[in-house]
């Protein structure tokens, strides 16, 4: 299953210092050795060390653990420190009635009189602190269910990487398996063309059989260069899911020529790798009902919507939450001082403290929180049907993705065995023309089977890894994020 985020980011480290390493001595040995072989488990492994698709992933999850510290502010006390000095170059003047110092005095003369000192001093410390304010105590709870849709977030990327990384090395290796087959049917046609050019010359057949060959050949040729760039651009595909540079080359390891879908176990030691795999999480002949329960549990799409319910409950708590009271206490503790003449700071400085407490209820703000409330319940009944979306589109995936399996399985072994009759029959064509009981358009007629066969298994194996890999994705039973060897 899914490790927790510090789990994630010191293997993701791992794995990208491994990959670095990887690139950084393939590149040096160029000139030695250009591909190196990897393993369609180490080609995940890479994918998710440097896929931008999984760092963004993981930088999100980042972001929601600052949410988190965000949302915890609200509690926590807020301290402040400031300190105050003013010079007053001209003191302030005030105008009294003139008997307020003498009796005797006019009272409606005003006389000028200044105020104040020359120096000023004040500073000091404010504390306030939150004693009840429900929208932070929501805010908080629902930053860490931000945080946990940030996670199921991850886990579906995973999903989604690590099958694309699949896809991507199964296509590298059908185009290959396309290059070997029209390098081997040219193989064929050029020594059949050598084998009749020396029969046209003892006699043995006509000129015209030669030049069918050679148009043969003729035809076959810009087939062949076709399927050289396609693996090419297969390569550059798989480099882009593994997040490394299209021009750094790799070799694939395997044959789906040699791959038998039916076995539980790899004939050839070159294919171990890619069986270790699909065994991961066997696929049942005609498996049967699609399990909600399990596609809940497991699909990453549902898992999000499951989170993102928990969120939207929190925006609604959130909303009801500011037609509430809010009740605050402050402490404040502050220094002051005056002096006249040039000043020395807080040389008489007084010490006076204060505590306060606050409390704000909310009366009448327009209909402005009533709407965000409304709205708030709205967003909650979309993300259900979102779920509900989800859960439907999932259980037709699986479902076409079951059928796709059961299809190949059925036809499975037709193919191989008309894979077997093909050669026979090709061997027996080539014989019968070298005996001179058979004709070279038996040997063509046969080529053309032998061809075709091969391309038909070599499709329907990909076909089948490819079904496979979105069955698992289908499922959320994806090797290396749910499942285990």
């Amino acid at each position: 299953m899914v490790r927790t985020n510090k789990n994630k980011m010191g293997k993701r480290l791992g794995l990208l210092l491994i990959a670095v390493i990887l690139v950084t001595t393939s590149s040096k040995a160029q000139t030695k050795d250009s591909e190196r072989e990897i393993t369609l488990e180490q080609a995940i492994e890479m994918a998710l060390a440097n896929n931008p698709q999984i760092n963004r992933a993981l930088l999100a999850i980042d972001d929601a653990d600052e949410l988190v510290n965000i949302a915890r502010s609200e509690v926590y006390p807020d301290v402040i420190s400031s300190i105050n000095y003013t010079r007053n170059v001209e003191l302030p003047v005030q105008f009294i009635p003139e008997n307020v110092f003498d009796p005797n005095g006019d009272p409606n003369v005003l006389v000028p009189v200044s105020f104040g000192t020359d120096n000023n001093w004040q500073g000091g410390f404010t504390v306030t602190q939150n004693l009840f304010k429900g929208e932070a105590l929501v805010a908080l709870k629902s930053s860490a269910v931000f945080r946990k849709v940030q996670e199921e977030n991850f886990r579906a990327t995973s999903q989604q990487v690590i099958t694309q990384t699949r896809i991507a090395y199964y296509a590298v290796l059908a185009a290959q398996e396309q290059l070997r087959l029209q390098d081997s049917q040219i193989r064929r046609l050029e020594t059949n063309l050598r084998e009749n050019e020396a029969r046209a010359k003892a006699g043995i057949v006509d000129d015209y059989a030669v030049l069918r060959i050679r148009v043969q050949l003729s035809n076959q040729k810009p087939q062949q260069i076709e399927a050289k760039y396609a693996v090419d651009e297969a390569y550059r595909n798989l480099n882009v899911a593994m997040g490394l540079p299209v021009n750094f080359l790799v070799k694939v390891k395997g044959s789906l020529n040699e791959f038998d879908i039916l076995s539980e176990t790899a004939a050839q030691t070159s294919n171990s790798h890619l069986k270790k795999i699909d065994r991961m999480n066997p696929y049942s002949f005609n498996s049967g009902m699609v399990d909600s329960t399990a596609l809940t549990q497991n699909r990453g799409d549902i898992r999000i919507a499951e989170a993102n319910l928990s969120l939207r409950e929190k925006q609604i708590r959130a909303e009801k939450s500011r037609f509430l009271p809010t009740l605050t206490a402050s402490y404040n503790l502050q220094w002051s001082a005056a002096e006249a003449g040039s000043p020395t700071f807080f040389e008489n400085a007084k010490r006076f403290q204060t505590i306060g407490v606050n409390l704000n209820f909310p009366l009448f703000q327009g209909f402005s929180r009533m709407a965000n409330l409304q709205r708030a319940q709205i967003q909650y009944k979309d993300v259900e049907e979102q779920k509900r979306m989800a859960i439907l589109m999932a259980q037709n995936e699986v479902a076409s993705a079951g059928e796709e399996l059961d299809k190949i399985f059925e036809t499975a072994s037709a193919r191989k065995q008309a894979l077997e009759q093909a050669n026979t029959g090709y061997n027996r064509a080539k014989k019968r023309l070298e005996s001179g009981l058979g004709s070279q358009l038996e040997l063509t007629e046969a080529e053309i089977q032998v061809r075709e066969a091969e391309v038909n298994y070599a499709i329907m194996v990909f076909n089948y890894l490819t079904a496979k890999a979105n069955y698992d994705l289908a499922t959320g039973m994806v090797p290396f994020v749910d499942t285990t060897n």
